[in-house]
């Protein structure tokens, strides 16, 4: 009996210890924490089975951690780069919209303008003149359909002659048989402030309002406005005084060019300036214009679509030139004094007065992508690359605008093409 006791002690021993061994593997190197709760952590070897790292994390749930903080800040850079962005393109939407709509304003502007350019310039195929009235005012009926139709305006008495024999102190009366219907007195010269003004060294005011220097170069040709039915080009003369590294440049010649024809007109090279002759030349198709030296004096010819017109605005050197249509300018010879030359150092020779041309350009009928050193500058899309705030913005385009004389229309960038003459037949 007491060997048999024996025998169930030994195997409830062994079952204890069998119970022991199962459960140790069971854990498989878990550990304790110290609260008697079974630690998750792993080992990295045989003497780490059954520790954990006391807080209840292992390396995989750091990666984690990590990982999500990442992924957070990953998205809150993306939402504001989003933000950024959008706020970004709408700023640039406002921007272009404001763009757009000052960019209208200046091309319906612009259009207004031209306009009113084209009824002035052919205002006076309008009316008919009439007796002057008893105390010398001239008067014309209006012809034209609209508000002025049949209306009289009387010159005011400040300026009573449309043509008055002492240009450079005395307004002329000009009769506008436009919706304005009025009879008001203006200069009858160029105002180099004026749109579309050229002259100087030579200094422009686009069609933008903006003044800017184009130097050009001694000798050289260029071309000033070039569209489809019209082509101005210019021949600068210049000097340059040693030691500085470009010319003094001035406008000496104009020729303008539309359809076949060409309209020349010149300074002449003068020794010394004197006040009592005319220092210009006119041609027209190679023809030798002349103006007697009276100020009523002008000459006019019908070219079939085109009617030219040429007056004197003072007794000497100074004439309105018309082409229909097309352009009004008004232009003066002047020469470079000598107070001139020595406040700007220009050191010119004693045998040569430098005559040059000072004009106002008034353009009746241009298009869009008109090109040309002052043409690109009444582009309704044009933005001046003059650089601003500074006393002499420059201009360039040299090598886009120069032609290889002053009767070619050839340039990079020129659009005007003259019509071929009609050949006469033969009887």
């Amino acid at each position: 009996m007491e060997h048999r006791k024996s025998y169930v002690l030994v195997a409830l021993f062994a079952l204890l210890l069998l119970t022991d061994i199962v459960i140790a593997e069971s854990d498989g190197g878990k550990g304790n924490n110290g609260n008697g709760q079974v630690d998750k952590g792993k080992g990295g070897d045989d003497d780490d089975k059954g520790k954990g790292n006391g807080n209840g994390y292992g390396p995989k749930d750091k990666e984690k951690k990590d990982k999500d903080k990442k992924d957070k800040d990953d998205k809150e850079k993306k939402d504001k780069d989003k933000k950024e962005k959008e706020k970004k393109e709408k700023d640039e939407k406002v921007k272009k919209d404001k763009e757009r709509k000052e960019k209208e304003k200046k091309e319906k502007e612009r259009k207004e303008k031209e306009k009113r350019d084209k009824e002035q310039s052919e205002a006076a195929a309008r009316y008919r003149m009439l007796s002057p009235l008893p105390t010398g005012q001239e008067q014309a009926m209006c012809q034209g359909q609209g508000a002025c139709y049949y209306k009289t305006l009387a010159c005011p008495a400040e300026c009573p002659k449309r043509k008055p024999t002492k240009n450079k102190n005395t307004k002329g009366c000009f009769i506008d048989c436009t919706s304005k219907c009025e009879a008001t007195c203006k200069w009858r010269k160029p105002n180099c402030n004026g749109y579309g003004s050229l002259c100087y060294d030579p200094r422009f005011v686009g069609g933008d309002g903006r003044m800017f220097y184009f130097h050009g170069s001694k000798g050289g040709n260029f071309a000033i406005v070039s569209d489809n039915n019209l082509q101005i080009n210019a021949h600068f003369i210049g000097t340059r005084p040693v030691g500085r590294t470009r010319d003094f440049t001035w406008v000496q010649a104009l020729n303008v060019m539309f359809e076949s024809h060409k309209l020349v007109i010149t300074a002449n090279k003068v020794t010394q300036w004197d006040e009592t002759s005319d220092a210009f030349t006119i041609r027209f198709n190679e023809e030798l214009i002349t103006l007697p030296e009276d100020e009523q004096s002008e000459w006019k010819v019908n070219s079939g679509q085109r009617e030219i017109v040429i007056e004197r605005t003072d007794e000497r050197n100074s004439v309105r030139v018309l082409v229909s249509g097309l352009v009004q300018m008004d232009i003066k010879v002047r020469p470079i004094g000598k107070e001139e030359d020595r406040v700007h150092n220009y050191q010119l020779p004693k045998d040569d007065a430098f005559a040059h041309l000072e004009t106002q350009f008034k353009f009746l009928d241009l298009s869009e992508l008109v090109e040309g050193v002052l043409g690109k500058t009444y582009r309704p899309d044009y933005v001046s690359t003059a650089k601003t705030g500074v006393p002499m913005p420059v201009m360039g385009g040299e090598d886009k605008y120069q032609t290889p004389s002053l009767f070619s229309p050839t340039c990079r960038l020129c659009r005007f093409k003259p019509q071929e003459k009609p050949l006469s037949a033969d009887i």
